[in-house]
């Protein structure tokens, strides 16, 4: 039966802790790296309640795209959220991976994912490059292109293919042709994406400066969600453990979700 560390190997051999931001914390972050798994649960973030779910469908790992451990925690009680995740995963047996900024450059990753279900064609990396083992160009960011539309019609295909609940953009006067995309908070590489002659830019969590700048760059921006430009990745994650890892049951969460609420 796979163990923990193999599962782990797995992962970055997809997506290598090389192109991993310095910042991040990546890999195995709580658990057995010796455990057995039968069985283990894919979700965007290790919540409380994908922790629970994890051990009411009886996993023994969960594998998420967001660290638990992010900042390095000074204790561990019950006196916080990711303290009491720690100690219900520790007192279940349960042990906690991610794949974070890794996966997010990586060959196939979450920029590439997202690219992908956006529509882009022929996809590649803008902004700073890294090689991975393969010698593949990666990196945080992806451009493509698209048929010639406005950005009203744009942002609501994005809005529509991404089940995003709320669409916040800027209309920088341009047709959309080039798009670059970059899931998650992506705001500080607008730069980059007006360098590589993008007129439009997919990203989420954009500060109200951001937008600002990106009038001033004649970049058209569109903000559609953290939880809705990262989550298409979590299907492509399950489908790569269950063909690496066919004796373990794969399960997709079903109880994450994006926990911003929109009123309308």
């Amino acid at each position: 039966m796979p163990i923990v560390s193999e599962i782990e190997k797995a992962i970055f051999e997809w997506a290598p802790k090389e192109l991993a931001e310095d910042w991040d914390n990546v890999g195995l972050l709580c658990g057995s790296a010796e455990q057995e798994v039968t069985r283990l649960l894919v979700a965007l973030d290790p919540f409380e309640n994908v922790c629970l779910e994890a051990a009411e469908r009886g996993a023994q790992l969960i594998v998420t795209h967001h660290p638990l451990i992010f900042v390095p925690p000074h204790s561990v009680t019950d006196r916080d959220s990711v303290g009491r995740c720690i100690m219900f995963l520790a007192s279940h047996g349960i042990s906690a991976i991610n794949a974070h900024t890794n996966l997010d450059c990586a060959f196939g990753g979450v920029n590439d994912i997202l690219a992908n279900k956006l529509g882009l064609k022929d996809i590649h990396v803008i902004g700073m490059e890294k090689r991975d083992s393969q010698n593949r160009i990666c990196g945080l960011l992806r451009a493509g292109s698209v048929e010639e539309t406005d950005i009203m019609t744009f942002a609501q295909l994005v809005k529509e293919t991404l089940s995003c609940p709320g669409i916040r953009l800027v209309d920088a006067g341009r047709p959309v042709r080039r798009v670059a995309v970059g899931g998650g908070a992506c705001g500080s590489e607008l730069v980059d994406v007006s360098d590589a002659n993008c007129d439009t830019f997919v990203t989420a969590d954009v500060k109200y400066n951001q937008f600002r700048d990106a009038v001033d760059l004649g970049v058209n921006l569109i903000d559609a969600g953290h939880f809705e430009t990262e989550n298409p990745v979590c299907k492509a994650l399950a489908a790569f453990l269950r063909e690496r890892f066919p004796t373990i049951e794969v399960l997709l969460s079903e109880k994450h979700s994006d926990p911003i609420k929109y009123l309308i």
